[in-house]
């Protein structure tokens, strides 16, 4: 009984979920997280895009069937393997669709927009941008700032710096290159018949853009703990560039040395030096940013 709906549940990616996690960005850099309405919006819409994302994760599957159903690993999804119906695929993606615009409406017509543009851009992605080599991976990228950018319009922003905006565009072209990269490894000669985009890389060419988008990334941030005009004026920000050079570095490793990085979200949950990384990092940004708060608590 519990079969299909644990199969949908499966279909929605929720642990994909995590990249919505990007919508807070303007929330916690803009010195908003300890205020009670902006933050109760944020979350708001991170429930919707987790939503709207879960959309086009299954939107993406019934496109990808036939080539799913011919790679090692996504074979195994409920759609490509037959775990979930197809019918039921489709009427839980137009309920979902039913929810999703009339509550972004109510929380921010400019949210709103957002998400018809993150629904739209995906869906072109899925019939057409994602075979062109290159554009792909930006348009990749692009999912990333659009969720920063949604995060925004739910808040009066004060001082959100623009630098913001740059580095994740970087950070998000590394993650990227290096999911096309993975995909390549795992794929090996076999690589062009399951994703045609790959006819237009090569390892070489795919490690020469990591190396350039990783480089532009921690220099993007840098620029931002020294240029942004919320931050405090004795610098401090400056002592969280070692948790972003690090970070960068651990997933370098991981996707040329161990050979992942095909799906982000599992490596952010399953290796713990990332995992520490990321909880220090954030926990550097609260202290600098909130400490004076926290201790009148």
């Amino acid at each position: 009984m519990l079969k299909i709906p644990l199969a949908l549940l499966k279909s929605m990616r929720p642990k994909q979920w995590a990249k919505n996690g990007f919508l807070f960005a303007g929330l916690i850099f803009d010195r908003q997280l300890a205020h009670v309405g902006p933050l109760l919006h944020v979350v708001a819409g991170f429930f919707i895009f987790c939503l709207l994302s879960s959309v086009i994760y299954i939107l993406n599957d019934l496109t990808d069937l036939e080539a799913d159903r011919q790679h090692p690993r996504k074979r195994l999804r409920p759609l490509p393997s037959g775990d979930l119906p197809i019918p039921v695929a489709l009427a839980a993606a137009i309920i979902f669709l039913i929810v999703i615009f009339p509550a972004a409406f109510f929380l921010s017509k400019v949210f709103f927009l957002f998400c018809i543009l993150y629904l739209l851009l995906n869906l072109a992605y899925s019939y057409w941008l994602k075979h062109v080599a290159i554009l792909d991976v930006l348009v990749l990228a692009s999912f990333y700032v659009l969720r920063v950018g949604a995060g925004v319009s739910l808040i009066v922003v004060t001082q959100f710096s623009p630098w913001l905006y740059v580095f994740t565009t970087f950070l998000a072209l590394f993650l990227g290159v290096g999911k096309r990269r993975a995909e390549m490894v795992l794929l090996q000669n076999g690589a062009n018949s399951h994703r045609k985009v790959l006819e237009g890389y090569s390892l070489p060419l795919l490690d020469q853009l990591l190396t350039m988008v990783s480089t532009m990334a921690i220099m993007t941030y840098s620029l931002y703990t020294f240029s942004a005009s919320n931050l405090p004026p004795n610098h401090l920000m400056m002592l969280t560039i070692p948790f972003v050079i690090y970070g960068l570095f651990r997933y370098l490793s991981l996707i040329q040395v161990e050979q992942r990085g095909g799906e982000p979200e599992e490596i952010l949950f399953t290796d713990r030096p990332l995992l520490i990384t990321l909880f220090l990092f954030g926990l550097s940004i609260l202290i600098i940013f909130y400490y004076n708060r926290l201790v009148s608590f």
